[in-house]
């Protein structure tokens, strides 16, 4: 079972003293914690490393520069999928509007109680986990797809080859692509991928 402890919270905000209240809560709850001053400093930080499977922003949404929304919008450019929870000490009500219309995991007003902002992270996690899941299925075509059910049903390549009628290089040229696409490299990794979606 997959815990805090193995998830990253990149935390954005242009308060520091709000970073570092809240870099001790999300730290008492496990969570390993960046933060970062401004929307511009976390980009930055993931173009130089990528975020680990398990991550989560937490992000003011109003910021000096680069605002919360803008921050959205990039990350969406840049093909990053990362659940953002936007806070507010505004509790604007068309901006929260318009950052779930986008795709914004929660939206949260200041002050908030701890135990609200780490539910709404591990809601954020467990609804981003199927969705992707369903995104990458969603890509495989109709083959790869039946490639994918019968290596789930413990089918080797040959076997799938002769259910298919179709060669066993084939086969394995599906399995290959259809591995790529879903970001697994063994039929483990495969296997989490699939029942992260059912």
């Amino acid at each position: 079972m997959t815990t805090a402890i193995d998830t990253r919270i990149y935390l954005v905000d242009d308060h520091q003293e709000f970073r570092q209240s809240c870099t001790w809560i999300l730290e008492q709850a496990c969570f390993q914690v960046r933060d970062f001053p401004s929307a511009l400093a976390l980009l930055k930080d993931l173009t130089r490393e990528p975020p680990p499977s398990r991550s989560c922003i937490v992000s003011d949404i109003r910021m000096p520069g680069m605002s919360g929304l803008e921050l959205q919008g990039e990350l969406a450019h840049r093909g990053l999928s990362i659940p953002l929870i936007f806070v507010t000490g505004h509790g604007d009500v068309p901006l929260a509007v318009d950052a779930m219309r986008h795709g914004a995991a929660n939206f949260i007003e200041k002050p908030f109680d701890a135990p609200l902002l780490i539910d709404a992270i591990h809601t954020a996690l467990a609804n981003h986990a199927p969705q992707a899941a369903s995104t990458a299925l969603a890509k495989l075509t109709r083959r790869e797809r039946q490639v994918l059910d019968g290596i789930m049903g413990g089918k080797l390549n040959k076997v799938i080859a002769d259910e298919l009628n179709i060669s066993p290089k084939t086969v394995e040229l599906h399995r290959a692509n259809m591995m790529a696409k879903l970001g697994a490299h063994n039929v483990v990794e495969l296997t989490r991928v699939v029942l992260g979606h059912n």
